[in-house]
C-alpha cells in the first residue's frame, strides 16, 4: 500500500474572520486532500470572538472564575471548528468537528496557561483512515477532572505543533495574513524580506524577541519533536516559510527583532557574592517572570550591579520581585527605567565570523543611537536603546547586515553523531516538560573588562572593532546601564590571546581618558543546553541556585532560548558543573543524556 502522508494545517483567527475567508480555508484543504495528502485543522476563534467573550464575562463579573473563564473562551474556537467542517460537508469532503478534548488533548490543572500533558490521538487517525479531515479546537484541552482548560498566548499555534507530533505529521502549515517569515519587520523596515528557511533555533530567538508572527511555544514543540513547520498566508499562494533544523542562507545574521516596550530594573550595590543573581531568579520564578538581557556587572570592591529587562506589562510584578531579592539578600536598591525598546539580531552563522557585533555597534554608532546594555549568546546581539530611538536602530542593523539581499543557501547538513536533545525528549513523562538536554564546561575562555567608558554612541563599536582587527575572536559580550556618565563592558575571549586583546584596546585611551582594563585568565563558562530556557523561569532558578549551593560566584551570565550560561572562577567549576549536573538529573561528569524539568 502506498504511503500516506499527513499534514496539519492551521488558520489563525484573521485566516477565518468571516464566511468567505471560512471558504478559503476549506479550499486550501480540499486542495491538500486532492495532493493525496491526509488533513488534519486546527482553528482559532474568528476575529474578535475571544476579545468579545471576554468583555461578556467583564459586564457580568468583576472576578470570574478561571474554571468559567477557559469554559466561556474555549466557545470561540468550537463555532468556527464546526463552521468549518460544515463548510467541507456542503463541498463533498467529509469531516468532522472535535473539541480539544475529544481529539484527545489532555493537560496539567493551570486555568488560562495550561500545559499539554499528553495526546491520544487514536480518534483522530480513525477518522482520517475514513477518508475525513478533522477539524480541532486550538487553544484548549482537558484536565484530569474533564474541566476545559485553555493554553493562553499563541495556543492554536501550540495544538497545532502538539498535534503534528504525536501524529508524526510530514508537516505543519502555519496559516496565517503574512506570506511567510521576514528578516524584520515590513512594517518597521520597507526593505525587509520572505525568508525561504531559518532554523528552529534561530526562529525561537526571534519569536522570543518580539517576531509576532510565531509563538515561541509552538517553535519549542517543533524543534523538541523534529516538525517541519512551514509559514504561509490564508490570502496569497506561495511557498511561505520552511522553519527546520537549518538555516537557509549563509550568512551571520539573519534577521532582527524588536520588543517596542521595555524596562530595565537594576539591583544596585549589592554584595558581590556567592547565592545573589540565585536569589534574584528564585523572586522572578516565583512570579513566573520570563526576565530578559540579565546583566551583571565584574564586581568591585565587593559590590556589584545587576540589571534585566522586562516586557512593560510585566513591570509592576519584576519590581516587587526585585524588592523581595534586595530583602533576601539583606543589601542594596532598586533602580527602574521605563520606555526603552530592544533590539536583536539573530543568527547561526555570527558564532563563526568574527566583528559581526561591532559591525552592529557601528551602524548604530553612525546614527547617532546610543546603546543602555548589550547581551550577547551564541546566535543573538541585543541592544538596550530608548523607544524614540527603535525604529531608526532597527533599520540601521538591516540596512549595516543587507538583510534586503539574497545569499547563497547554506550547504550545512544536520548532524548524524549523538543527539542529547533526541535523548532527552525521548525521557520526557509529559510532552511540554522543558528539556534540558546537556550541561558543558567551556574552560578555554578567559574575561577582559573595561571600566569607566564614555556612555556616548560609538565607544562599544571602537572597542570591538579594536579586538576584531587583532583577529580576536569573542564570544560573551555584557555591558550594563551606564552610572554619572560612565559604563562598563565585559568580553570573554579565547584565554590565549588576552595579552593580545589588552595590547589592542590599549590604544585606545588617547580617546577614552578614564578608562581603566582588567582580565582573569582563570574563568570557566558554564552553560545548560535545551529548549525554552530563557522563557521558563525555573531553569534559572535551578541553575543559580545550584551555583550558590556549590559555593561558586557568578561573573556573567548569557540567556537565550536554547541556552543559559555562567562565567565562575575556573577553580569553582568543577563544583559547581557537578551539582549543575545533579540539580538537572545527569550522573557522571560527562553526561549528556537529558532529563525533564516542569515549572
Amino acid at each position: 500500500m502506498p504511503v500516506v502522508s499527513l499534514i496539519v494545517q492551521k488558520f489563525g483567527g484573521t485566516s477565518v474572520a468571516d464566511a468567505s475567508k471560512i471558504r478559503r480555508a476549506a479550499e486550501r484543504v480540499m486542495k491538500a486532500r486532492a495532493q493525496g495528502h491526509d488533513v488534519v485543522v486546527v482553528v482559532s476563534a474568528r476575529g474578535k470572538t475571544t476579545d468579545d467573550l471576554i468583555r461578556d464575562a467583564a459586564e457580568l463579573s468583576d472576578d470570574p472564575p478561571p474554571r468559567e473563564m477557559d469554559a466561556l473562551l474555549a466557545t470561540g474556537e468550537q463555532i468556527t471548528a464546526a463552521l468549518l467542517a460544515m463548510t467541507l460537508e456542503s463541498e463533498g469532503q467529509p469531516a468532522i468537528s472535535f473539541t480539544g478534548g475529544q481529539a484527545g488533548i489532555a493537560t496539567d490543572a493551570s486555568h488560562s496557561r495550561a500545559r499539554i500533558t499528553t495526546i491520544e490521538a487514536d480518534r483522530i487517525r480513525e477518522q482520517t483512515a475514513a477518508g475525513r479531515v478533522v477539524v480541532v479546537c486550538g487553544f484548549q484541552g482537558v484536565q484530569s477532572d474533564g474541566s476545559i482548560t485553555t493554553l493562553g498566548r499563541g495556543g492554536s499555534d501550540t495544538t497545532a505543533t502538539a498535534l503534528a507530533a504525536a501524529l508524526a505529521a510530514d508537516e505543519c502549515e502555519i496559516y496565517t495574513d503574512v506570506t511567510g517569515v521576514f528578516t524584520t519587520n515590513p512594517k518597521h523596515v520597507a526593505t525587509a524580506r520572505r525568508l525561504e528557511q531559518i532554523s528552529y533555533d534561530e526562529m525561537l530567538e526571534l519569536a522570543s524577541l518580539g517576531a509576532g508572527v510565531m509563538h515561541s511555544r509552538s517553535v519549542e514543540f517543533a524543534k523538541k519533536y523534529a516538525v517541519p513547520l512551514r509559514v504561509r498566508s490564508a490570502s496569497e499562494e506561495g511557498p511561505g516559510t520552511l522553519i527546520g533544523p537549518e538555516s537557509g542562507e549563509a550568512r551571520p545574521v539573519i534577521g532582527l527583532a524588536l520588543v517596542e516596550e521595555e524596562s530595565r530594573v537594576s539591583l544596585d550595590d549589592i554584595p558581590d557574592q556567592p547565592g545573589v543573581l540565585a536569589a534574584i531568579f528564585d523572586c522572578m520564578a516565583e512570579r513566573r517572570i520570563p526576565i530578559d538581557m540579565v546583566v551583571q556587572n565584574v564586581g568591585h570592591d565587593r559590590r556589584a550591579r545587576v540589571s534585566f529587562t522586562v516586557p512593560k506589562d510585566e513591570l509592576e510584578d519584576a519590581i516587587a520581585a526585585a524588592e523581595q531579592a534586595i530583602a533576601a539578600i539583606g543589601s542594596g536598591r532598586v533602580s527602574v527605567k521605563a520606555k526603552l525598546a530592544k533590539v536583536s539580531a539573530v543568527g547561526r552563522g555570527m558564532v563563526d565570523q568574527a566583528g559581526v557585533a561591532a559591525r552592529m555597534f557601528r551602524s548604530l554608532a553612525a546614527a547617532g543611537i546610543n546603546v543602555e546594555m548589550i547581551t550577547t549568546s551564541e546566535i543573538k546581539i541585543s541592544a538596550l536603546v530608548t523607544q524614540p530611538e527603535a525604529i531608526a536602530a532597527l533599520r540601521a542593523t538591516h540596512e549595516e547586515f543587507r538583510l534586503d539581499q539574497t545569499v547563497e543557501p547554506t550547504l550545512a547538513v544536520r548532524g548524524q553523531g549523538d543527539d542529547p536533545l533526541g535523548e532527552a525528549v525521548g525521557r520526557l513523562v509529559e510532552m511540554e516538560d522543558i528539556v534540558v538536554s546537556e550541561v558543558r564546561v567551556d574552560r578555554s575562555q578567559a574575561l577582559v573588562t573595561l571600566n569607566r567608558l564614555p556612555d556616548v554612541p560609538g565607544v562599544v563599536a571602537t572597542v570591538l572593532e579594536a579586538v576584531a582587527a587583532a583577529g580576536i575572536p569573542v564570544d560573551m559580550i555584557v555591558q550594563n546601564a551606564g552610572v554619572d556618565g560612565r559604563a562598563s563592558l565585559s568580553l570573554t575571549i579565547p584565554r590565549d590571546r588576552v595579552g593580545e586583546c589588552i595590547r589592542s584596546v590599549s590604544d585606545l585611551g588617547e580617546q577614552f581618558a578614564e578608562m581603566g582594563t582588567s582580565s582573569e585568565a582563570a574563568i570557566a563558562k558554564l552553560t545548560v543546553d535545551g529548549v525554552g530556557l530563557r522563557s521558563h523561569t525555573g531553569v534559572g532558578r535551578r541553575l543559580f541556585a545550584a551555583v550558590a549551593e556549590s559555593g561558586a560566584n557568578v561573573l556573567m551570565v548569557a540567556t537565550s532560548e536554547v541556552s543559559v550560561s555562567a562565567v565562575l572562577s575556573d577553580d569553582a567549576s568543577d563544583a559547581a558543573a557537578r551539582v549543575v549536573r545533579e540539580r538537572f538529573g545527569f550522573t557522571g561528569p560527562t553526561a549528556s543524556a537529558g532529563t525533564e524539568l516542569r515549572t
